[in-house]
């Protein structure tokens, strides 16, 4: 599954986590793989299923 980088960012900022949320700005494609990047995604605290799809 893939998602957008934006709505990893709205997920962060939405927590008050702004440092994180230009940490994954800087760092991520525009389109994340979320089976590339689970790990990230796990410590992020991102739930990608709750995110919604772009694609698989």
């Amino acid at each position: 599954m893939h998602i957008d980088k934006s709505q990893i960012i709205e997920v962060l900022r939405s927590k008050g986590l702004h440092d994180r949320a230009d940490w994954v700005d800087r760092e991520l494609p525009e389109v994340v793989d979320t089976s590339k990047n689970s790990s990230l995604l796990r410590m992020l605290q991102i739930d990608p299923t709750a995110i919604g799809r772009t694609g698989s």
